[in-house]
């Protein structure tokens, strides 16, 4: 079917498509990922960052803790925070004077990450809320730094997405994305609510 101008189509289809994956059933990803310690360093998650094991679903496309450059004591929040790997990670290098927040659309995923951060004393400050990051559930200027990773190019409305990361920041506050662009139209073939998926 064909995508809709309001969105409306592709965030239902994204959002069930990703809920499927966190149940365990098929992957928004076709195929085997491969190894995994060898996507992870195609990721540029070296063997410095130990990543939670049940959490990583091997959904991203990079890592943008790599130029976050995060501080103890810091506020970070990870835009469609999924099962929650970049923030475990990122939980670990924040400290427990630092908090991070991952927001998601897909109750399947919170209820994953929020399993994780349950299971270790480690991931208090961690927590996860239900949103759209055009729409975060989020106070303004409270945030140090904003991650994501592969989650903006999904959103039917980029420039809104945007707008709410400057919003959250706090002055001096940054962001780091890892993300796909796409730098040709896209044919015709492929513009369909289900190729929004992944």
């Amino acid at each position: 079917s064909a995508a809709t101008d309001d969105g409306a189509d592709v965030r239902s289809s994204v959002r069930d498509a990703y809920a499927s994956t966190a149940r365990g059933g098929p992957s928004v990803l076709p195929g085997d990922v491969g190894d995994v310690a060898t996507r992870r360093a195609k990721l540029g998650y070296g063997d410095d960052v130990e990543l939670e094991a049940g959490a990583d679903l091997g959904l991203g496309c990079g890592n943008p803790l790599s130029a976050a450059k995060l501080r103890e004591g810091e506020v970070v929040l990870d835009l469609g925070s999924g099962a929650g790997v970049d923030c475990f990670a990122a939980a670990k290098i924040v400290g427990a004077s630092g908090r991070v927040v991952g927001v998601d659309m897909t109750p399947e995923m919170l209820e994953r990450a929020r399993a994780t951060a349950r299971k270790d004393a480690a991931y208090g400050g961690v927590s996860f809320r239900l949103g759209e990051i055009e729409h975060l559930p989020v106070g303004d200027g409270v945030v140090d730094c904003v991650i994501s990773n592969c989650v903006i190019n999904l959103s039917p409305d980029k420039p809104a997405v945007y707008r709410e990361m400057n919003r959250v920041l706090r002055p001096g506050g940054r962001v780091s994305i890892s993300d796909v662009l796409r730098t040709a139209p896209i044919p015709d073939a492929l513009k369909t609510v289900e190729a929004y998926a992944c």
